[in-house]
């Protein structure tokens, strides 16, 4: 029975753990193979992967970035990437304002990792998750996520399929999640949240990024009892005092909890009620500076829906406002429309935190202590960088793509050795020069000393003809070495004689 609390009747949150359960039932009648194998065919495939525009609006409102502008965001995000401890310290305004223009599609999975903190822990827990891929997990989950994988964006491609690799990839992460929170188990609302990450990014990205989530920008959301989106309902219904004093008091005189509209939206960040391209601007934000962005969006659709008397004269009780909220009007989330509204809308995480102090005091007073008391929230990339300083190899950007070599055969490899050792033993030992002689003496170069004065220099008609005087053959027809110049003359006879050879006069014998 409900209870009345604040005025408003208070809800059950025992059965909004499963999300609105009936509604994704008969939702996932549109993914079963039956209807959707006939078609896929015949449907095309839009620019996020959905069948026959299944997601709607999802063309209509998103705003084509001409592609030389494109590629210079790609530029300036590949930079980012390589230098992101510096960026995020020294300049992280900026990173602010790029994610507010959207990330370029090609890098999305890349800096989703790295705004959330997930490309971190991965390194510093290098092989956690192959470890708990492979443990088998706790039954009473499994068959629960079984269940839920099929309603998962039934029409995009990576899902379409049942025991695809998509559902195949989601299985794994929701499965790794509650092995590595068995305090938490599984909520229904993870599944559409680890199925926006695998979208863009392999499995192992996905769960630490799932991990980061739910840890750090949504401490609670997923526990049992869901004290930390009742909480965020109330701070909700508190800041629309402010920003939509008309939509406050409509809700609060038909008493319309929050968590009646808001636990969807909050737990699921608006991945399945905004159109795709809102979605993906939405995300880039929200990974970048929390969950003040969530509250954002939140605000910017309940002023839109219900901020002006002319828009409630058509919801004069609960049910004609809650069948308004379920349907907002397709204008209000296109994407350019809703990015700028959110960007202005006047809350910041410091009026967050200090509503929750205020709610957590009168959720005390009311209800008594709270059952699960989840870390503190992290209000954006910057602060959870700074709360988990990394070190520069866990910022290292490594291949995506690897490709196995097999190793030789030993018998190969010993052949290589040798020819390495022998490389190294005569890279050790220096090279011996022979000393040549040269078989035509130059005027300058120096001879052993005679009585006699020394002969002209030969022409060169006769030169070519003449045996040089310096070598001699021997009876046995073999070359005897012309006598060498002393060593201390050796030096000045080079220089001269490299001076000889470049005149015009020795060309010839060149």
């Amino acid at each position: 029975m409900a209870k009345i609390e604040n005025g408003r009747p208070s809800v059950d949150m025992g059965s909004i753990r499963t999300l609105n359960s009936s509604h994704i039932e008969d939702e996932s009648s549109l993914g079963s193979d039956s209807e959707i194998n006939g078609f896929t065919s015949e449907r095309q495939t839009d620019r996020y992967g959905f069948i026959g525009g299944a997601q709607q609006y999802s063309e209509e409102s998103a705003q084509d970035v001409p592609p030389e502008v494109l590629r210079q965001r790609e530029v300036k995000w590949l930079d980012m990437l390589s230098h992101w401890d510096k960026w995020m310290l020294k300049r992280f305004n900026k990173v602010r304002l790029r994610c507010q223009k959207g990330i370029p599609p090609a890098l999305r999975g890349r800096a989703w990792l790295y705004l959330s903190g997930g490309k971190v822990k991965r390194e510093q827990n290098q092989g956690k998750f192959q470890e708990l891929d492979s443990q088998p997990g706790d039954p009473k989950w499994l068959d629960v996520i079984e269940k839920d994988l099929h309603r998962q964006f039934p029409f995009h491609e990576m899902f379409v399929s049942r025991g695809g690799h998509g559902q195949q990839d989601l299985f794994r992460v929701l499965k790794a999640y509650t092995l590595y929170k068995p305090e938490e188990g599984y909520c229904q609302a993870q599944a559409p949240i680890a199925a926006v990450l695998l979208m863009h990014m392999p499995a192992e990205d996905a769960f630490w990024g799932l991990v980061q989530i739910c840890e750090k920008y949504l401490p609670g959301y997923y526990s049992p009892g869901l004290e930390a989106i009742q909480l965020d309902g109330e701070i909700l219904f508190a800041l629309l005092r402010r920003v939509s004093p008309i939509a406050f008091r409509h809700l609060e005189k038909h008493k319309i909890d929050p968590v009646l509209y808001m636990t969807e939206w909050f737990m699921c960040a608006f991945s399945r009620t905004l159109p795709w391209a809102s979605v993906l601007r939405v995300w880039d934000m929200f990974l970048c500076d929390g969950v003040k962005i969530i509250f954002r969006v939140g605000l910017v659709l309940l002023k839109c829906t219900l901020g002006t008397r002319e828009k409630l004269k058509t919801c004069q009780g609960l049910y004609e406002t809650m069948e308004l909220l379920r349907a907002i009007d397709p204008r209000y989330m296109q994407e350019g429309f809703l990015v700028r509204e959110i960007l202005e809308v006047p809350v910041t995480a410091r009026d967050i935190e200090r509503e929750h102090h205020t709610q957590i005091k009168r959720w005390k007073k009311n209800r008594g202590e709270l059952n699960f008391k989840p870390a503190p929230r992290m209000h954006g990339a910057r602060i959870i960088m700074l709360a988990e300083p990394p070190r520069r190899q866990d910022l290292k950007q490594n291949p995506t793509i690897v490709l196995e070599v097999p190793e030789p055969p030993q018998q190969l490899n010993k052949g290589k050795e040798e020819r390495k050792s022998k490389k190294k033993k005569s890279i050790k030992k220096p090279p011996t020069i022979e000393e040549i002689p040269n078989p035509y003496p130059l005027p300058t170069d120096p001879s052993p000393p005679s009585s006699n004065p020394p002969a002209p220099p030969p022409d060169s008609s006769s030169v070519a003809s003449e045996t040089p005087p310096e070598t001699k053959m021997d009876s046995n027809n073999q070359q005897t070495a012309p006598p060498t110049d002393p060593p201390a003359a050796n030096e000045p006879a080079l220089q001269e004689s490299t001076q000889s050879l470049s005149s015009s006069e020795q060309d010839t014998y060149l």
